[in-house]
């Protein structure tokens, strides 16, 4: 309720809901519990930026919305995922195909692994509307040019004939990108989707994103372990650490005013054009176990500002306005009044 009139009261319209996420896999090893208690809103037309380090659970909570977690090691154990009003936790696998690349599409973070090297690029394109809208050959394929030209592909015609071993890099993931929107999707959730490439194509692919967003109003999830990625494109940002959404705002709330001593670690490790002279800090230690994740913070042992609260017992949220939140003790009134009482 505090995002909705953060953002413009009741003229925005709620597309999806993740109410305190648990995703868990068994393994030989034990238990990993990968996502743990993760919460968030999202609303039409708006990209939520999900950063965070490798293994941080960005992706499997992109793949729990999608239903893709591999069953049966991995397991939605707590919580909701509710998209348009309607509960999808436990859809089955029928209702999900009617779903998947229709309402919600998905950009994987390899292009050349998402598309099928024996098909041409025009049948991959031209599938999901067949399947879905049950069009001709003729309208499938006006469409597939018309998606083409949307993301930026020269000679949309002969590119159809083509297979995606005839494509560079970039070439192909504007492809995958198409296959993404055909079905104009009402969600559209990016895994990654520059880490292959190089800076200046990254450039275009989130310029593009950008173009389809004003064009289409689809609502974006972006994830990514990239600050620089985010500066332009996102709306908010969700900072994930062991499975926990820790800090969360607008662009602008994150960037200029971060809270959390891990997305301080974050913006302080990575180069800007603006301190040039100043020295990157890299944030030491590793992430914890996720197969015994603490109690209390995740952050504790990484953490130069860790208190004897740390260690004992998760935080308790502090928001600081209407859209940012951060969980960490350092904001608790109590640690204030005992730091000016020594």
């Amino acid at each position: 309720m505090l995002l909705i009139q953060s953002l413009g009261g009741d003229r925005l319209k709620k597309i999806l809901e993740v109410q305190n996420l648990h995703v868990s896999f068994s393994t030989y090893g034990g238990e990993v519990k990968a996502v743990r208690g993760v919460t968030f809103d999202l609303f039409e037309g708006e990209t939520l930026a999900i950063v965070g380090e490798s293994g941080c659970g960005k992706s499997v909570t992109a793949n729990s919305i999608m239903q893709l977690i591999p069953k049966p090691a991995g397991k939605i154990s707590e919580g909701n995922i509710i998209f348009k009003d309607i509960d999808i936790t436990n859809a089955n696998e029928k209702q999900m195909r009617n779903i998947r690349g229709v309402d919600i599409s998905m950009i994987f973070q390899d292009p050349m692994t998402a598309l099928n090297p024996t098909l041409s690029i025009g049948h991959q394109l031209m599938e999901g509307l067949k399947q879905h809208q049950n069009i001709s050959n003729k309208k499938a394929k006006e469409k597939a040019i018309e998606m083409l030209n949307l993301v930026g592909i020269p000679n949309p015609e002969e590119r159809l004939e083509q297979y995606p071993h005839q494509l560079s890099g970039g070439m192909r993931q504007r492809i995958v990108i198409a296959i993404a929107l055909i079905c104009e999707p009402d969600l559209l959730i990016a895994d990654e989707p520059t880490t292959a490439l190089d800076v200046t194509i990254q450039a275009q692919i989130l310029e593009l994103f950008g173009k389809i967003q004003k064009e289409t109003n689809v609502a974006i999830i972006l994830i990514t372990h990239d600050f620089g990625v985010v500066a332009n494109i996102a709306d908010r940002i969700a900072v994930m650490y062991a499975g926990k959404i820790i800090e969360s705002g607008m662009k602008e709330e994150i960037f200029y005013h971060p809270k959390h001593p891990y997305t301080l670690g974050l913006l302080h490790s990575i180069p800007r054009l603006d301190q040039k002279d100043d020295e990157l800090i890299p944030i030491d230690g590793t992430p914890p176990d996720l197969f015994s994740p603490p109690v209390g913070c995740p952050f504790t042992a990484r953490c130069p500002h860790a208190i004897v609260a740390c260690e004992k017992m998760y935080p308790l949220r502090h928001e600081s306005s209407l859209s940012h939140y951060v969980d960490c003790w350092l904001y608790d009134e109590r640690v204030k009044n005992m730091k000016q009482t020594n």
